[in-house]
């Protein structure tokens, strides 16, 4: 079993690496971070993908493609943790010199593709989980993508072939936090009698997948069901994997989670809002600004 207190103080620590990324560079998508950050220490830091921070490209590591490119900031915390490149290029995040970009770039340690626009990530996924199949390497391809992102109809396209070739290896995970660049998924292009992409594991049931819901923030549940897709590679599972987490955008700060500060995509709460951030995240606020830069910090 995994420690869940453990995984769960990572998870906080990682989104105060990301508040002062963010900050000291007045860029980043927060809300997007904070409400996959559960996921990613999960998958990372509960034993479920295999991977070698002094071997990035080593061939027996599973694939893990961040198709929702904009959630890069709350990854690299995580990679320069487990030290696939030093920790100092956080400071750099955004900045001349330094290797993070805003998005993911395979040019980082430990990211395997350029994402960021939006609706690719899944059909790479799809050449990659079969190029593995064909070279005889039975590593998993992990592809995490955002509710908003499925909106793109080359997702459903991939989806057909994905399921058509078998490819059992294959696990998508949906970060179900309702919310996209325009705003809310249920109010987009005026529908507001209902979620526009309702009943999403019914979607990909439909589509040929093994499909399950689960709670995106409660990291025994998640980790659960993560072990049970490790512990089904062999033959008689053929099907590839689909779970829906739902998630809450901008997790851990209050005002973001409640719609009281809004847009949340990429707006960084200022003033007495970025205040009350940093209380929720157990941050003071006095050193918070000294760290990033007083001039950055709009108080």
């Amino acid at each position: 079993m995994i420690d869940v207190e453990y995984l769960a103080a990572k998870s906080l620590k990682y989104k105060q690496d990301v508040m002062r990324m963010a900050y000291r560079r007045q860029s980043g998508h927060l809300s997007t971070a904070f409400s996959q950050m559960d996921i990613l220490v999960t998958l990372y830091h509960g034993g479920i993908l295999k991977y070698d921070p002094a071997n990035p490209r080593w061939e027996g590591r599973d694939r893990f493609i961040m198709s929702k490119g904009q959630g890069g900031i709350g990854l690299y915390p995580i990679l320069a943790d487990l030290g696939f490149f030093p920790k100092e290029e956080l400071d750099r995040f955004a900045a001349p010199g330094g290797i993070l970009g805003v998005h993911c770039e395979d040019n980082i340690p430990g990211i395997e593709m350029l994402t960021g626009s939006l609706g690719h990530g899944l059909g790479l996924a799809l050449g990659k989980a079969r190029a593995l199949r064909d070279d005889g390497n039975d590593a998993m391809v992990v592809v995490l993508t955002g509710d908003g992102e499925l909106c793109e109809g080359s997702n459903w396209e991939a989806m057909l072939n994905i399921a058509h070739q078998q490819l059992g290896h294959l696990v998508v995970i949906v970060d179900h936090n309702g919310g996209a660049t325009i705003g809310h998924l249920d109010k987009i292009d005026g529908v507001n009698d209902g979620p526009r992409l309702d009943s999403i594991v019914d979607k990909f049931k439909s589509f040929g997948f093994l499909a399950f819901p689960t709670d995106g923030h409660d990291i025994k549940a998640m980790w659960g069901r993560f072990k049970v897709w490790i512990e089904r590679k062999c033959p008689q599972y053929a099907a590839p994997v689909a779970l829906v987490c739902d998630t809450v955008k901008g997790k851990g700060i209050k005002s973001m989670e409640d719609g009281s500060f809004f847009p949340t995509h990429y707006r960084l709460p200022m003033g007495a809002d970025l205040e009350k951030a940093l209380k929720n995240l157990g941050m003071d606020a006095v050193e918070f600004k000294t760290e990033v830069g007083g001039e950055n910090v709009g108080y």
